[in-house]
């Protein structure tokens, strides 16, 4: 008897021996199988702030000379190094090619400053992860079209090459957002509002920044916090990143540091994406998470200022469900505010989702009072794509509806992680290409042909780019404006700083 299970022991630890090895062989395999890298995934940009440096790079004007050097040495170190077939023409680092962002004035990979005189308020606009400033720059104009100084800090590690990727730490990302937030509020002064909005990473580096400002960190006091496709939750899988990073060095595996190498067609984000920044992106996630819990009182997390957050409950790059269960809930009571983009719920499309997909919009409407208000963005009629929102104030049963005049477009079941702050209009992401633009488009192309056919992945326009209901985002922004602003007085007939255009070039008319 104990020889049989001594036997049945063995065989169960040699089974699952083996079952691991073969496992790892497939992975080696895998990594091994992945395109070589490129000058563009290998250079160490050395030039990069680092945290180490905000002990001499205090100002904005400081931060956007360690940049200028960032890119003069991208391009003595890149160049012209573009040499796949086919490829010149659309490749971010190729010269003179419909994606190169070094053709377009401004360059909206790098910080820009929309400043307004006077202010009426300062907004910081904190981009994602792979992304650059160009992300947030329809809300950026949007605010200072209100009278706001507005800033798009260009990350750390973002905007130049995918290789910075490789390099930047959260401590990088902390102290450029500490920088940017300081150099807001001196350009506005100590009375007018400062807003941080912030998307996917971008968002959750906002959140730490605030929960790490009730701790008792010296950093200016927002007024609000705008959040889009905020990444406060990630798969668990990007807490074992790093493990995967470290198979670098052996020979063969240099590709081991990337989780997708691809070609780099889109100028204003990178399509390669490093394991490095999955780690960073669980360390963000992770501090969140410890300072609610350091935080914590009898009503929740107090103090917090006012968030507005926009989800899509289809996201296939964070959590969506962890805006509000992470973050949301554990907050006490004070003016927070969600806003919920739903699945198109038309039968034609309906039949086709995962019945998960539909579970969002009633776990968020019924059961038990919440502690923040939420807005649902759906179409209840499944013989009609028109959306209304249905609005559930915080601590309350009550769900009231309410009419938007808009309409889901024909052929589109969800949106997505990275549509939430692009305008339709978009000039690169957007519904249709603009009249007489002959830079790249990637919103909204028709492709219909043969496989093998396209120098792109088909899959890359299956994934929508653009916010069609991007009007929702912006009455809640007037909304929240309205909040921190009082009205303006103004003669009879003049236009006040709220209703004046921008003066800052939109992105079409600085591409041509």
């Amino acid at each position: 008897m104990r020889r049989g299970l001594r036997h049945l022991a063995l065989f169960l630890l040699y089974g699952a021996v083996g079952a691991i090895v073969a496992l790892l062989a497939t992975y080696l395999i895998h990594l091994h199988r992945l395109p070589e890298t490129r000058a563009w995934h290998r250079v160490h940009l050395d030039t990069e702030f680092e945290a180490k440096d905000a002990d001499e790079v205090r100002t904005l004007a400081d931060y956007r000379r360690v940049e200028d050097e960032v890119f003069a040495q991208l391009e003595r170190e890149i160049g012209a190094t573009v040499d796949e077939p086919g490829a010149q023409s659309i490749h971010r680092f190729a010269p003179g090619s419909r994606s190169n962002p070094l053709a377009h004035r401004p360059n909206w990979n790098r910080t820009f400053v929309l400043p307004a005189d006077p202010p009426r308020g300062g907004v910081l606009l904190l981009h994602g992860l792979t992304d650059s400033p160009y992300s947030l720059r329809a809300v950026a104009e949007w605010f200072h079209a209100r009278g706001f100084t507005a800033v798009g800090l260009r990350l750390p590690g973002h905007g130049a090459a995918p290789a910075g990727l490789h390099d930047v730490r959260q401590e990088d990302l902390d102290a450029a957002v500490r920088l940017g937030a300081r150099a807001v509020r001196e350009a506005i002064g100590p009375d007018r509002p400062l807003v941080i909005a912030g998307y996917s990473m971008g968002a959750a580096l906002a959140v730490d920044y605030e929960l790490a400002r009730l701790q008792g960190e010296d950093l200016p006091r927002p007024a609000a916090l705008v959040l889009l496709s905020p990444a406060i939750g990630v798969s668990s899988a990007a807490a074992f990143a790093r493990l995967q990073g470290r198979l670098e060095p052996i020979p063969g595996l240099s590709s081991a540091a990337w989780t997708a190498i691809l070609p780099e067609y889109d100028p204003y984000k990178f399509n390669s994406f490093a394991v490095n920044g999955a780690h960073q992106m669980y360390r963000i996630t992770r501090s969140i998470r410890a300072r609610l819990d350091a935080l914590a009182g009898p009503q929740g997390v107090a103090g917090v200022a006012p968030i507005l957050a926009f989800q899509s409950v289809a996201d296939g790059t964070i959590s969506a469900p962890a805006v509000v269960d992470t973050l949301l809930r554990r907050l006490a009571p004070a003016g927070h505010a969600l806003v919920v983009f739903d699945i198109n719920r038309h039968a034609a499309a309906l039949s086709l989702m995962r019945p998960e997909a539909r579970a969002p919009r009633e776990k968020l409407l019924q059961g038990a009072p919440l502690p923040f208000d939420v807005t649902v963005l759906t179409n209840e009629d499944a013989e009609s794509g028109a959306v209304v929102a249905l609005h559930r104030p915080a601590q309350s049963s009550a769900v009231v509806r309410e009419p938007t005049g808009l309409s889901w477009p024909q052929g589109v079941f969800s949106l997505s992680h990275v549509a939430l702050p692009f305008p339709p209009d978009d000039p690169i992401y957007g519904a249709r290409r603009p009249p007489g633009d002959d830079g790249i488009f990637l919103g909204w192309p028709e492709v219909r042909g043969e496989r093998g056919v396209l120098l792109l992945d088909p899959g890359t326009f299956l994934r929508l780019r653009h916010n069609p209901f991007f009007p929702i985002v912006e009455a809640r922004l007037q909304a929240l404006v309205d909040r921190l602003l009082p009205p303006e007085p103004s003669p009879a007939g003049a236009v006040t700083a709220a209703a004046a255009p921008a003066t800052a070039p939109s992105a079409a008319d600085a591409r041509r």
